[in-house]
């Protein structure tokens, strides 16, 4: 039996439909991320399935048993579900510790390790005022944790962070997981905080659901362009277009990531490049093509912008139609 069953849920707020007929199952200890972007009811989904929303129509199954929605009970939530919001201030003029031991029912040993799981114990003597985000973040997450929850939701838990913080964080959820035993849910509109993470996606728009799968699948075989540009950039051609380059499309859109396209001296289409970028890790090159521009990914750049270059596909590439 699956932990979470998302079962035909439909909100609708002042005529609009904000979800429409979701259903998904999650297993214990599985990572599911929700992607889309804003707008999409990512938020307004995770708070149906805490407790913390109510739905028009559906039911959410926790261990076999129905949340309530928050019209249902006098205090919204679940027990057994922790629920991370987007907003996590800290009761001012407190110290990390006072706010942390409050509702402790943990040993003294438990706690600690809850500590330093959550990267906080060399933060409990801090006064609340004297935190970055991230540390309050994490605080307010082992806040939630003290209560023991099998699952975890979080809403856009990487969007006020910055990179180092991320990291951070993704190694924190990756211990809860791995030593706390507990599953994880999150939304995230950004494809570096979804693909590197989870262990399946779902990718929302207007309120559905237009796309579920493994990471791999998602980004090698998008249903469509929404799906595709969710998870970074594509080069799309027209039927026409890919045959210059050998692609048979049977009259379809192809959509081609930069990393499968080669560009080199002599070998396939040749073209002009416009345009190179940097990206740290590796480098854009944007090739004119007879008038399709074509961007090819790579880990080292010997080109100049002007030079002529020829373009070709990688032998094992995997484009999709669309």
């Amino acid at each position: 039996m699956a932990l979470l069953e998302v079962q035909h849920i439909s909100k609708h707020m002042q005529g609009n439909v904000i979800i429409d007929d979701i259903s998904f199952q999650q297993q214990a200890l599985q990572k599911i991320a929700i992607a889309g972007e804003s707008g999409a009811g990512k938020t307004t989904l995770l708070k149906i399935i805490s407790g913390h929303g109510q739905a028009d129509s559906g039911t959410v199954l926790f261990d076999g048993k129905k949340v309530r929605g928050s019209e249902e009970q006098l205090l919204p939530g679940h027990k057994q579900i922790g629920y991370l919001t987007q907003e996590h201030d800290l009761l001012h003029n407190y110290v990390v510790e006072e706010l942390v031991w409050f509702e402790n029912q943990l040993s003294q040993e438990e706690a600690m390790k809850l500590f330093q799981i959550c990267q906080i114990d060399h933060l409990l003597k801090r006064r609340t005022d004297r935190l970055s985000g991230g540390e309050k973040q994490r605080i307010a997450l082992c806040m939630l944790l003290i209560k023991q929850p099998k699952l975890l939701v979080l809403d856009e838990p990487f969007s006020n962070l910055d990179p180092i913080h991320t990291d951070t964080f993704k190694n924190v959820l990756d211990d809860i997981t791995e030593r706390l035993k507990i599953t994880c849910i999150l939304t995230s509109h950004d494809p570096h905080d979804t693909l590197s993470w989870a262990d399946e996606i779902i990718v929302m728009k207007d309120g559905k659901i237009v796309q579920q799968g493994t990471p791999q699948e998602l980004y090698h075989k998008p249903a469509n362009e929404y799906v595709a540009g969710l998870f970074g950039k594509y080069n799309l051609l027209t039927a026409q277009q890919a045959a210059l380059f050998g692609i048979e499309a049977n009259g379809k859109n192809i959509m081609v990531r930069p990393e499968e396209f080669i560009i080199s001296k002599s070998e396939g289409v040749k073209g002009t490049i416009p345009k190179i970028s940097f990206w740290g890790s590796y480098y854009e090159v944007e090739v004119l093509v007879e008038d399709v521009k074509i961007v090819v990914r790579m880990m080292k750049n010997e080109w100049k912008v002007g030079e002529e270059a020829w373009v070709s596909v990688d032998e094992k590439m995997r484009y999709q139609e669309l």
